[in-house]
């Protein structure tokens, strides 16, 4: 017995060829953001990758006396001084003893290089910039004021922080 296979009219490889087609334009055009995450607690933030010149291990933090509260102190990163924000302070998050996986994520905004205290670095993340939403009034206890959005990655959601806000008038007080 033998048997004929089908063969597809034209017009349906040409639709199934379209679509392939639309899936990959689609893919290419989404705008995918690249991130730098890392956690505090049990949440999961992110910053774009743009701003961040290195990941370092823990190093002695001096202590700088009238600085604001969420201030650590500075470090000497090869012979430049950096002011290190602790962020579980500044979102007033209990605070927790440094251990092996704490680490200070250098970045640079408008100038200002500045180390912030965290409590591990996670991955470099990219994700498609239709599934960042915006930020709700409160999420994990941190205001909306340092939220950029809130990115879903499956069964994850990845708090995007504004920097600017985070290197606010505050800062300027540390200079």
């Amino acid at each position: 017995m033998t048997q004929t296979l089908a063969h597809p009219a034209p017009e349906d490889v040409q639709e199934a060829g379209s679509l392939t087609h639309r899936a990959k334009r689609q893919e290419k055009d989404e705008n995918l953001i690249q991130l730098v995450t890392f956690r505090l607690g049990d949440e999961e933030f992110g910053v774009k990758i743009l701003v961040v010149n290195e990941i370092i291990r823990l190093v002695q933090i001096t202590q700088v006396p009238n600085a604001p509260e969420f201030i650590e102190g500075v470090i000497n990163l090869r012979g430049k001084v950096l002011p290190v924000m602790g962020l579980r302070k500044r979102f007033n998050m209990p605070e927790k003893a440094l251990d092996d996986h704490s680490r200070i994520i250098v970045m640079e905004l408008n100038h200002n290089v500045v180390g912030f205290l965290v409590d591990a670095v996670s991955e470099v993340l990219r994700i498609p910039e239709s599934t960042v939403e915006p930020a709700p009034a409160v999420v994990a206890g941190v205001g909306s004021e340092y939220i950029e959005g809130v990115g879903r990655l499956d069964d994850r959601l990845l708090i995007l922080l504004d920097l600017e806000a985070l290197l606010g008038n505050p800062m300027n007080e540390v200079h």
